[in-house]
């Protein structure tokens, strides 16, 4: 049974990650290299944790009990005794095998390690720990406290044990648990991110402006949030990253990244995070970049 979890990685998702895990009861302990981002994720879990009790979805007093279960750590060393380890690191194998390495020795040799990785092989990276029957492909969608899909993906030496002790993580989360098979991408961002990757083509050709695009995809498709918004959500670095393992994983000409995403991350401006991508955030509103 998973009671304590650890968590690699303060950013979007490892801070969304530790609020629900918190929620749901579990103590959490959260670690990044920045100190800064420590400190903004406690202040962004505080605030929507607020926000959901303001709402109704929380008492008043859950929010304060899952404040007290999360703990900022600053050294590895204090997962020694967690049950899941969760790396939440960015979307780079270089960083992640990094991590791993330096994780491993830390934990208990009967703790699980999942990676909320959206796209990169599990049983590659598995290979880079000292337990790949214990590891496990844990990928939550953005923003995790509102999104119910999470995808388990298990590695070619993930253990049956493995796989039902974290679907069952993930049903206490109050989430609901979709198995992939371990192709790059998995699920969602196979299909997702293509369709964002023609967005941009789409800009790119000059067939329609930013405004045009999502428009269209929000009215006539009926989708929340049109593909280049939701790319700048996403974060264009990462839209980039997952577009660029579907093409070397899968070889085919219909995965190449859209030179346009391409210049637009080699520029920096990632959406926003950096307050520009397809639209700049610079001001009261956002407004198209093209």
């Amino acid at each position: 049974m998973i009671r304590s979890i650890g968590i690699v990685g303060a950013g979007q998702m490892g801070h969304g990650i530790a609020h629900v895990c918190a929620l749901a009861g579990h103590d959490v302990a959260l670690h990044d290299i920045d100190d800064g981002q420590l400190g903004r994720a406690l202040d962004l879990i505080d605030r929507n944790l607020e926000r959901q009790a303001v709402r109704g979805r929380i008492a008043p007093e859950e929010r304060k009990e899952a404040l007290s279960r999360i703990r900022a750590v600053k050294n590895l060393d204090e997962f020694a005794e967690v049950d899941l380890a969760v790396e939440a690191a960015s979307e780079n194998e270089q960083i992640k095998r990094a991590i791993f390495k330096e994780l491993c020795p830390r934990l208990k040799s009967q703790a699980i390690i999942a990676t909320n990785t959206s796209s990169i092989s599990i049983t590659r990276l598995a290979s880079a720990t000292d337990r790949p029957s214990r590891f496990i492909g844990l990928h939550f969608m953005n923003p995790v406290p509102m999104m119910e899909l999470v995808e388990l993906i298990r590695g070619i030496a993930t253990d049956e044990a493995t796989f039902q002790a974290v679907r069952e993580l993930v049903l206490e989360l109050g989430k609901v648990p979709t198995t992939a098979e371990d192709f790059p991408a998995f699920i969602v961002n196979r299909i997702l991110m293509p369709m964002v990757n023609e967005a941009v083509y789409t800009l790119y050709e000059g067939v329609g402006g930013v405004e045009a695009i999502d428009t269209a995809m929000r009215l006539g498709a009926h989708h929340r949030m049109g593909p280049l918004q939701l790319a700048d959500f996403i974060g264009l670095d990462t839209c980039l990253s997952i577009m660029q393992v579907l093409h070397d994983g899968l070889a085919d000409s219909k995965y190449r990244p859209c030179p346009l995403l391409v210049k637009y991350v080699e520029a920096g401006w990632l959406g926003q995070k950096t307050g520009r991508g397809f639209y700049d955030y610079c001001g009261d509103k956002p407004v198209p970049t093209r």
